[in-house]
């Protein structure tokens, strides 16, 4: 039986952590989208010295534990003087680790992309890097916009990592309630209601945005 009074009497708790989990999420989605566009660039680009960054980035971030990539900021940086609070680590880690994947979806979209547009494009003047960003981006982007949404959808799950960190998002506050409280299951399935209300609306709105980008197009 669910335990209303867990989220009754902690929904303030709730729903502190999920606004550090909405936070850290929206920051993480904008710089894993811009970094793993660059990336997917880079790896398609006739400059091999860039192509072999974004290949080495992509193969060796996707072939590690997100839970790695965490530690990497939390742990490693204070050993070289850099320290940052639980938080800012929780989330540079899960930009950096979901813009791998993110290149590979952008990096496949411009692969599809008619070669021609890229032509036509540096035919009328216009150079690589501006061909890149104003005519094949943009069509690449309409096209792996269910992919693109697949990968935000699984950052914002993977925000729970900053629990590990104290890095105060949903998971680390419901786990503090199950803590102080000896009731878990209605503890983490209210957690859970919490973190459909990020993930639903944005496969609503990027179903919805997809549909109205095929009617335009």
């Amino acid at each position: 039986m669910f335990d209303f009074t867990i989220l009754t009497d902690h929904f303030g708790t709730y729903l502190k952590g999920f606004g550090n989990t909405a936070y850290a999420s929206v920051l993480a989605l904008a710089g894993s989208f811009l970094l793993g566009t660059l990336l997917a660039v880079f790896r398609i680009t006739p400059v091999k010295p860039l192509q072999w960054i974004g290949t080495a980035y992509v193969e060796f971030v996707r072939n590690i534990p997100l839970l790695l990539v965490v530690y990497l900021f939390f742990l490693g940086l204070p050993s070289i003087g850099v320290v940052l609070d639980p938080f800012a680590c929780g989330t540079l880690g899960l930009a950096v680790y979901t813009a791998a994947f993110i290149a590979e979806a952008v990096r496949a979209g411009i692969l599809s992309v008619p070669k021609g547009q890229m032509e036509a494009a540096r035919s009328s003047g216009l150079s690589y890097g501006k061909a890149m960003r104003l005519v094949v981006l943009p069509q690449a982007v309409k096209i792996v916009i269910p992919p693109l949404n697949n990968q935000f959808i699984n950052l914002i799950k993977n925000s729970s990592i900053l629990s590990v960190i104290s890095g105060f998002d949903l998971m680390f506050y419901a786990d503090r309630i199950a803590s102080d409280t000896y009731v878990v299951f209605s503890t983490y399935i209210f957690a859970g209601l919490f973190y459909l209300l990020l993930t639903l609306p944005l496969s609503y709105a990027t179903g919805w945005l997809e549909r109205r980008l095929a009617r335009h197009d």
